[in-house]
């Protein structure tokens, strides 16, 4: 897989090189010419993915400021620190069991009940709110991470 013809041009090009620059530079691999290749087309195939998905949040992002009157749209400072917000959550959520994070965006964002949830997921009321204790708190470690603050720190 070219990483050029992945991606939609030349600069994206340069950007996953050197993402995947930047990442074999912090987290080294021994690789010998035989799972060098496999390694880097996996990597390169993640990053495209990464790309892609950022790209989604990205548009869904600015298709809401498209719908805010101009007195409330945040300034850029703002718009950009909350497409980098919604960007972590998003990676946090993948990284949650599909239940946990779907009980997580029907509480959070659609709004249903527990019981909704649970007869969505086909799951027992009390195992709808261990999901959205899960999800909650993979919530409070990410911002305890973007804040610098030490989550075992604190009582």
């Amino acid at each position: 897989m070219h990483v050029a013809a992945a991606s939609d041009g030349r600069d994206d090009a340069a950007d996953l090189a050197h993402d995947a620059f930047i990442r074999l530079l912090t987290k080294p691999r021994h690789l010998n010419h035989h799972t060098a290749r496999a390694y880097l087309s996996r990597m390169a195939r993640g990053l495209c993915v990464d790309l892609w998905r950022r790209r989604e949040i990205e548009q869904a992002w600015l298709d809401t400021l498209l719908h805010l009157p101009e007195p409330q749209r945040p300034s850029a400072e703002q718009q950009t620190a909350a497409m980098e917000a919604l960007v972590e959550v998003d990676t946090m959520l993948r990284r949650l069991p599909d239940a946990v994070a779907h009980a997580f965006i029907q509480s959070m964002v659609h709004g249903l009940s527990g019981k909704e949830i649970a007869t969505q997921l086909g799951v027992s009321e009390r195992t709808v709110r261990n999901y959205l204790a899960k999800s909650m708190l993979a919530c409070l470690r990410l911002q305890a991470r973007l804040e610098g603050t030490d989550m075992a720190a604190q009582p």
